[in-house]
């Protein structure tokens, strides 16, 4: 191996800067290879908090990390810029110019960056579909900037709400919520907190029960379809105790102005809808340079992680289809899946760089936690995603969930950060509020 061989990755995902902070400890500390990070945002955040930003109980701004410094101590390059297209003949990585935000001009041009091993990590986006109404009335948590916008809407609804008496007969504020995933159903429960710690500071016009109604629709049979039964009964056991409407077996044909049409023909008037029921990858990535692509856009790979048709390219994560067992499944979406991906690919990159050969990927499922806030947490442990071994709930289960996010913190930052950043979350929830207020 060569100081020359250059280590590309795209995309600064919870796999993505997993694998650039471990290849630069391994490789970029001691010369032995230059790794470049792209992504099109400046600072990272786990995207399982977006439904705390959200709701506004997390303030994305206190937890993400800024690229450019993750770069300088853990022997990487930074480059800003969203990719926008792959020449295999010349090894190289195109990036779209970035504008400033302000008025408009380039910032940064087009780029070119050549590569020896390539790791696409560019993870999924929010699939509407086709369902119309979606792209105009419906918001998607696929960025902070998304969560961001949503809460400014929420706030803005309640300082309206608390600013004015209500009229009899007036309807309550409707929040609907598309898919009864892990993500809609962490939202339903955080905004529940949420509107609950705003009417503690005062906010008289906006109660939980009172003021507020959270709506969760969901085309499949019961929330959570895909993790083990009890583990979903238990989730919509507590959202209807926080008096959460739940109509499962409902696909949505229309999100217009006024709210949610169902094919049933049921319509929930609606204040606010989140789209949050199913993924993608990129639209761009569909057959690029060539690549072979499923009907999510999702790069076909082999057990190695590298793709179908470039050994050079390598993939994991959301965007990645990877194969699981002998009946045509791949890997699900999850962030286990991506973490777990990462660290094999700290350890193929630079076998496969050396010419030797690589070790297949083995998915481990360690089971699944879902987080209602401060309420409950629920989860199964050690099991497979059809059947839970181990259920677990309650105080348990929140340390687990929290631990999971630990864990990422650890991967990126060493577990001295981690510990004094802990410290700091402590200090900030004794002397901030609760939930964001602005």
């Amino acid at each position: 191996m060569t100081a020359l061989q250059r280590i590309v990755i795209v995309g600064g995902g919870a796999g993505g800067l997993e694998l650039a902070v471990k290849l630069g400890e391994k490789l970029g500390r001691k010369g032995k290879a230059h790794i470049t990070l792209i992504d099109a945002a400046r600072t990272h955040i786990w995207k399982p908090l977006l439904h705390q930003v959200a709701a506004g109980t997390l303030d994305s701004h206190a937890d993400e990390l800024e690229y450019i410094a993750l770069a300088r101590w853990h022997h990487f390059d930074f480059r800003l810029g969203r990719m926008t297209g792959l020449d295999r003949e010349t090894k190289q990585v195109v990036l779209a110019p970035t504008l400033d935000e302000e008025d408009g001009s380039e910032l940064v041009p087009e780029q070119t960056i050549a590569y020896d091993a390539l790791v696409m990590a560019l993870g999924s986006q929010t699939n509407d579909f086709g369902t119309p109404g979606v792209a105009n009335h419906a918001i998607m948590l696929d960025t902070p900037e998304a969560a961001e916008r949503f809460n400014k809407r929420f706030i803005n609804s309640c300082l309206r709400a608390q600013a004015r008496r209500k009229q009899a007969g007036e309807g309550r504020f409707t929040v609907t919520i598309i898919g009864g995933g892990a993500t809609g159903v962490e939202l339903s429960a955080e905004l529940h907190m949420a509107t609950r710690i705003m009417s503690s500071f005062g906010f008289a016009n906006i109660h939980p029960e009172r003021d507020l109604k959270i709506v969760i629709v969901d085309a499949a049979p019961r929330l959570l379809s895909a993790l083990p039964e009890r583990l979903s009964d238990a989730v919509a056991l507590e959202l209807r105790k926080m008096a959460v409407e739940i109509h499962a077996n409902e696909r949505v044909v229309d999100v217009s102005a006024a709210g949610v049409k169902m094919a049933s023909g049921k319509f929930i008037p609606s204040d606010l809808v989140v789209w949050a029921a199913g993924i993608k990858a990129a639209d761009f990535l569909k057959e690029i340079a060539g690549l072979e692509s499923n009907r999510l856009n999702q790069l076909v790979v082999s057990r190695t992680l590298q793709t179908s048709r470039d050994p050079s390219i390598f993939a994991l994560g959301d965007c990645a289809a990877c194969p699981l067992g002998d009946a045509g499944a791949t890997v699900p979406p999850r962030a286990q899946s991506a973490h777990q991906q990462a660290m094999l690919l700290a350890k193929s990159i630079p076998l496969y760089l050396a010419g030797k050969p690589l070790p297949e990927f083995k998915y481990q499922d360690y089971g699944s936690l879902v987080s209602l806030g401060e309420y409950s947490t629920v989860g199964s442990l050690m099991g497979g995603i059809a059947r839970g071994s181990v259920f677990i709930e309650g105080q348990f289960a929140k340390m687990m969930y929290w631990s999971l996010y630990k864990k990422h913190q650890v991967a990126v930052n060493g577990w001295f950060k981690t510990w004094l950043a802990t410290w700091g979350e402590y200090i900030d929830r004794v002397s901030k509020p609760r939930i964001k207020l602005h």
